[in-house]
């Protein structure tokens, strides 16, 4: 069975972006993959070093949303990434085989540090967390790796790392594939990229009244001033979401749009009341999960113990044939 090793950065309570973006996609691989999930804590210092008090509090809050989203711990080992320190080493030492005018080239990297405003104060373990990921993934040998298209170079850069260590050192990592998320990240309510900073998410586990009330405030056709009016559903959030959680409806709402038949008050409702629905077995089991002490914890310790088993072995070959004395 291929292997594949899946993280995101410790962001606390999780939102529908990250559902139909990466985890849903994950949950559903553990059916044909040998998975590992990965809470990417060192990835989270790379920009927000200097604030780190609610660290531990959202991995737990993330590691619930996972679980209740269907990640099975029993099967797919869950563990932090920085109580592997197998991790650092390796980085370390993959970081002397790659150089720093090709980290330079990454594209991802470079739309990062512009977006954040850091081109002229990029600092070392941001331009090189790259190297940290390739790490990430090798460590475990993964065959696949789950992304999205804005993160394929860095699948990319792992393929070279691992080609480049093998040629100097011998066979000792496969050089893995980039597995395309299927379905688009949903963009926010209003129409931007959906971020907390923005305030422009619904969380999986929202109730169904904070459903109701964000769903409210979500972007509609701005020419759909009344009921009757013709709409525009290709340039709607609401059509968006209906488009992922309605999709019994969706071919008869975008007619009744148009037409002029449905208004968007009625649509927004119905949306919320779908959303509200189909996070339904989400919120009770994270219910069932908060509801049992130190099931997270658990869980989390026993994936350590499991990931870490996994990268002893790895780096005990990587030692050998680096020739470390």
């Amino acid at each position: 069975m291929a292997r594949i090793l899946s993280g995101m950065r410790p962001t606390g309570r999780l939102h529908l972006g990250n559902y139909t973006g990466a985890l849903e996609n994950w949950v559903r691989l553990q059916a044909s993959h040998d998975s590992y999930h990965m809470v990417a804590d060192w990835h989270a210092l790379t920009t927000g070093y200097e604030d780190t008090a609610l660290l531990r509090e959202d991995t737990r809050e993330m590691v619930t949303d996972w679980i209740a989203a269907g990640i099975d711990p029993v099967k797919s080992p869950v563990f932090i990434q920085s109580h592997i320190r197998e991790h650092a080493e390796l980085h370390l030492l993959f970081s002397m085989v790659v150089t720093k005018a090709r980290l330079e080239r990454n594209p991802a990297l470079k739309e990062q540090l512009r977006d954040l405003g850091l081109d002229e104060n990029v600092t070392y373990g941001h331009l090189g967390y790259p190297v940290l990921q390739a790490a990430d993934i090798l460590m475990y040998k993964a065959n696949a790796v789950p992304v999205g298209e804005d993160q394929v170079p860095h699948v990319e850069l792992t393929r070279e790392i691992a080609r480049r260590f093998n040629a100097l050192y011998g066979p000792i990592f496969p050089e893995p594939e980039a597995l395309l998320t299927k379905f688009a990240r949903l963009v926010g309510l209003d129409g931007n990229r959906m971020s907390k900073s923005l305030g422009n998410t619904i969380l999986i586990s929202d109730p169904p009244e904070a459903i109701q009330a964000k769903v409210k405030t979500a972007y509609t056709d701005p020419k759909k001033i009344r009921k009757n009016d013709p709409g525009h559903p290709e340039g709607c959030v609401v059509f968006a979401y209906h488009g992922k959680f309605n999709e019994a409806e969706v071919a008869q709402i975008e007619p009744d749009c148009r037409s002029g038949a449905i208004g968007c008050v009625d649509c927004k409702k119905n949306l919320a009341t779908k959303l509200a629905d189909s996070l339904a077995p989400l919120r009770e089991r994270r219910a069932q999960i908060l509801a049992q002490d130190g099931f997270v914890e658990s869980a989390l310790a026993d994936g350590e113990r499991r990931a870490r088993a996994v990268a002893e072995q790895t780096m005990s070959e990587v030692r050998d044939a680096v020739r470390l004395p």
